[in-house]
């Protein structure tokens, strides 16, 4: 515990400013030095986890191989440092009230009265350190969720403070991102907004010890000595986060901006070797200089908020540098598919169905499929997705008129698409799905083996329903095959129609697995057949 030092990121003026990239950013360099490092981010909402929130109230929900639902800027630090997190690298308020309470009623805290101080903050300070003490690391990243000056963020940052004095000035840091804003009719950088911040900062007792400014605009020399002066601290210690093509770049900005060196020596730990980014330049470079260029719709709900479908996005450009093709992904929204404009997909050179819950555009998807089908168009259906897949097959080809899954319509005569049986006494919404990692065993001569190229594979998962068994042998006699089936619980894990050019439907989550360095083998033969298209 006394060797690992503790970073901490904070955010001021305003939100979505990317603390989750600053912090998966500098986690890459020190990394890429030698170190053994891992983030965790602290969200103040009462929500003990996001898995009940809609994606359009905090973007997608990342799920972890042991099963947790939790923020997606858990996904930016696996893809960053191609590492899994899990539950302990996220923390919600509404889980820390919920243990300090359950702790209260079991009298835990014999008859005292319980308060924010000191039981709220001592119960956050062992969730920052848990990280630590457990896992033998050089360096933990806490991210603190919103913004300085939040009434949900002070007991983040009270506790931030403490153990600030507990732990020493050798051992922790602290980073605090904040804006400059530009102002077009004066042409000038405005400082003013990060100076509050940081002011809010000395108020609740933690000076910053580096500043990172995210603007528009390059940052001049005189702008950062301002801020140098009135936040005290050295002008080496003003970082310029500027805006960039791809958040890929941000870590060799930072490099460039010195980020890691000046943090190594407010910890004074060695830096000696230098960051070895040879492969991730390689990445850039492929990534910005495409050979070609390959049309994907990808078919979903939530299409007004991109990060609703963080993971899948992200996993497409790490698939397309494999391709060496720029993945141009237009989100389309299934409630507007009809069968008076399905000829509108006919521009695209593949179609990929979302993952998702209830059944609130789910007709628009299904006819999406269809259109896959019929016209040989490359086709990749996730979770809820390859659901449809089943769906459509089962009306379209088997002739099971209403059939569906028993999710969106309880009478349903044909339920290809069943609820677990351990599953079907539950009626609480959070935390009663299939979650996390799940084996599979990938049948031989299919396209997922083609991809995988290996029998065995384990993935995530988070949904409820299953591919109903019952219909097994009727879908494989009309050309719908199960070539990823659990066998553990034989649950079917992976679908294919082996006629199709490439028709795969997978139950998993194969986005949550896609990292910088370990592009996944789905998406890389999914956009490779959508080239051969």
């Amino acid at each position: 515990m006394a060797n690992t030092k503790y970073i901490f990121v904070t955010g001021g003026v305003t939100s979505s400013l990317g603390k989750g990239i600053i912090s998966a950013s500098l986690a890459k360099l020190l990394q890429a030095r030698g170190y053994k490092v891992t983030i965790q981010k602290l969200d103040p909402y009462l929500n003990v986890d996001p898995g009940t929130l809609n994606p359009y109230e905090h973007g997608e929900c990342f799920v972890t191989i042991d099963g947790a639902e939790t923020d997606l800027d858990l996904g930016h630090y696996e893809r960053f440092l191609n590492i899994e997190t899990t539950q302990a690298n996220n923390v919600t308020t509404g889980r820390i009230y919920q243990t300090v309470i359950d702790k209260e009623r079991r009298g835990d805290f014999l008859g005292k009265t319980v308060q924010i101080i000191p039981h709220i903050t001592n119960e956050i300070k062992r969730r920052i350190m848990l990280l630590g003490n457990k896992g033998d690391f050089d360096f933990v990243i806490t991210e603190i969720g919103g913004t300085v000056g939040d009434i949900e963020s002070l007991p983040y940052i009270e506790s931030v403070r403490q153990l600030i004095w507990e732990l020493g000035g050798e051992n922790t840091a602290s980073i605090h991102l904040t804006l400059v804003p530009y102002l077009a009719a004066s042409g000038e950088l405005k400082t003013k907004p990060t100076q509050h911040s940081v002011k809010l900062m000395l108020e609740n007792g933690i000076q910053p010890d580096v500043i990172v400014l995210r603007t528009e605009h390059k940052l001049t020399p005189e702008v950062k000595e301002k801020v140098a002066r009135f936040c005290n601290v050295s002008k080496k210690s003003v970082v310029e986060s500027i805006d960039v093509s791809t958040i890929y770049e941000v870590p060799i900005k930072m490099q460039a901006e010195g980020l890691d060196e000046v943090i190594l020596d407010k910890l004074k730990m060695s830096k000696t070797k230098l960051p070895d980014l040879e492969p991730w330049k390689a990445f850039l470079s492929k990534l910005k200089n495409p050979r070609s260029t390959v049309k994907i719709g990808l078919i979903g709900k939530y299409t007004k908020l991109p990060d609703s479908y963080k993971s899948i996005i992200e996993s497409f450009i790490h698939a397309g540098v494999v391709n060496e093709t720029k993945v141009d992904l237009e989100l389309i929204n299934s409630e507007k598919i009809t069968t008076e404009n399905i000829e509108s997909l006919s521009n695209l050179q593949g179609i990929v169905v979302a993952p998702g819950f209830g059944h609130r555009g789910i007709e628009g998807k299904i006819l999406a499929i269809k259109y896959a089908r019929e016209n040989n168009v490359p086709f990749l259906g996730i979770c809820l997705g390859m659901q449809c897949a089943v769906i459509e097959f089962g009306r379209n080809v088997l002739g099971l008129q209403d059939a569906n899954s028993s999710e969106m319509d309880i009478t349903t005569p044909h339920p290809v698409i069943d609820i677990m049986e351990h599953q079907k006494n539950i009626s609480e919404m959070g935390g009663t799905m299939r979650l996390g990692g799940y084996a599979c065993k990938v049948k031989k001569n299919s396209n997922a083996f083609a991809a995988y190229n290996t029998e065995k594979i384990t993935e995530r998962h988070r949904h409820r329903y299953e591919f109903n068994n019952n219909y097994i042998h009727d879908f494989k006699t009309a050309g719908m095959e199960a070539t990823g089936i659990n066998p553990n619980s034989n649950l079917v894990e992976i679908i294919e129609i082996p006629k199709h050019k490439w028709f795969v439907g997978v139950q998993f989550h194969p986005e949550y697995r896609s990292t910088v360095l370990n592009p996944h083998p789905i998406f890389i033969a999914f956009i490779k057949a959508c080239l051969n298209n």
